[in-house]
């Protein structure tokens, strides 16, 4: 899960202004709304956007991740002491009691290695009270957006961005493999400043919906719903997975 773009310091503390757009949390605020969830635990909080956004709403919100600097930068920020800012992966969670699990900003995705997977649905079950919901989203395979991807290089995806306290940083993306159902891309990073440069490497999992409702089962899950994402109409599931009683 942890590549540079969360796990650097530098990197982390500009992920908010280069990505301001988070219009894709508010489906899960209003999932968190839907299911009455009090108690949340976002899985690969970050920069602790979402989780802010909860507690603000009176919700009592743990959030975990592995890229510690992320989540330095979310200890920072104003309301940052209303929520539990863990550390590590859903592996090494405490003992809790949630309504609701997270993982939002295709984290699921993220979780490239099996293995890992298959310890964050045991986390995200433990966390959960009897009858809570986890909920999370991943692309579509079968839209094939790698193939958009392709067409990423310096040329079509360069940008400037100004950031206040920083200064000026240069960005871009390229494909670097597809070998499915793994993809992996490179992000450039330039700082005017200093003139420093670094690079993120990410690689993505993209899993059929038949295989994550399949992990979701063997792991003690009951797939209430599969939603479209509003933000990404026909490109992404939205999964609704309910804590049930584990028969495999």
């Amino acid at each position: 899960m942890k590549d540079a773009n969360f796990g650097h310091p530098r990197l982390a503390a500009v992920y908010d202004p280069l990505d301001p757009d988070r219009g894709d949390l508010d489906a899960y605020v209003a999932m968190a709304e839907e299911f009455g969830a009090r108690s949340v635990l976002d899985v690969g909080c970050g920069t602790g956007v979402f989780a802010l956004l909860l507690a603000a709403r009176g919700l009592t919100v743990t959030g975990i991740d592995p890229a510690r600097a992320s989540v330095d930068v979310a200890r920072g920020k104003p309301g940052a002491e209303r929520v539990r800012w863990l550390d590590g992966d859903a592996g090494d969670l405490p003992p809790l009691r949630v309504d609701l699990v997270t993982m939002t900003g295709n984290v699921a995705q993220a979780i490239a290695d099996p293995e890992a997977w298959r310890t964050t649905l045991r986390g995200a079950y433990g966390a959960l009270r009897p009858g809570g919901r986890l909920v999370f989203e991943t692309r579509d395979p079968a839209r094939r957006v790698w193939e958009e991807w392709a067409r990423w290089s310096r040329e079509t995806t360069y940008r400037v961005t100004n950031i206040p306290g920083v200064g000026r940083v240069e960005t871009w993306a390229e494909l670097t493999d597809v070998s499915l159902p793994l993809v992996s891309f490179r992000g450039t990073h330039v700082f005017a400043s200093d003139g420093e440069v670094l690079i993120s490497e990410s690689t993505l999992r993209f899993r059929e919906r038949a295989e994550i409702e399949r992990d979701l089962r063997e792991h003690g899950f009951v797939v209430e719903d599969v939603r479209g994402a509003p933000d990404r109409p026909g490109h992404e599931f939205v999964f609704v997975a309910r804590r049930g009683a584990i028969t495999t």
